[in-house]
C-alpha cells in the first residue's frame, strides 16, 4: 500500500468519526487549534506514520473547512439524492475525493477517483463503489468544488 492511500485511509476514518459524532450526538468538528490537537492524538494513538500525517490533516482539514461547498457540488450531480440521506462512509468519501481533486494540483483526478472507489471498497457497502464512482466521473470534469 502506498502512503498516500493510507493517508486517504487515515483522513477518511477521521472524516467518519466527526460525521458520525455530528449526527448522532450533535458534536461538531473541532476548528483550528482544537482540530491541530485532536489529529495529533489521532495520529500518536494509531501510531500513524509522520511520513502520512501532513497529507492526511490537510484532507481532514480542508475537507471540513469546504463542507458546504462539497455536498452542494454531490446534491447536484447525485441524481435524486440529498447528502443528509447517504450513508456516512460514502458521503465522507465522496466530501473528501471531491475536495482532493479540487485543491491538490498534483494528484491527477483519475489517481483520487480511483483511490474514492478504492477506499470504497474497503470501508463501504457491496454499492458504495458504483456509487462514488457514477458520482465522482458526473463531478470529473469541472475545475473547483
Amino acid at each position: 500500500m502506498n502512503a498516500r492511500h493510507r493517508a486517504r485511509e487515515v483522513a477518511l476514518q477521521i472524516l467518519y468519526r466527526y460525521d458520525v459524532d455530528s449526527h448522532s450526538n450533535g458534536i461538531q468538528p473541532p476548528a483550528d487549534m482544537a482540530l491541530a490537537a485532536d489529529l495529533a492524538k489521532h495520529f500518536d494513538h494509531f501510531q500513524v506514520p509522520q511520513a502520512l500525517r501532513e497529507f492526511a490533516a490537510e484532507l481532514v482539514a480542508g475537507t471540513l473547512r469546504k463542507m458546504p461547498q462539497l455536498d452542494e457540488t454531490i446534491e447536484k450531480h447525485a441524481t435524486n439524492w440529498k447528502v443528509s440521506r447517504m450513508a456516512f462512509i460514502d458521503r465522507s468519501l465522496l466530501r473528501m475525493a471531491i475536495y482532493e481533486m479540487g485543491h491538490f494540483p498534483d494528484t491527477a483526478r483519475a489517481v483520487a477517483i480511483d483511490e474514492a472507489i478504492e477506499l470504497a471498497k474497503q470501508f463501504g457497502t457491496s454499492d458504495t463503489p458504483a456509487f462514488v464512482n457514477g458520482i465522482l466521473d458526473a463531478i470529473h470534469p469541472e475545475k473547483n468544488a
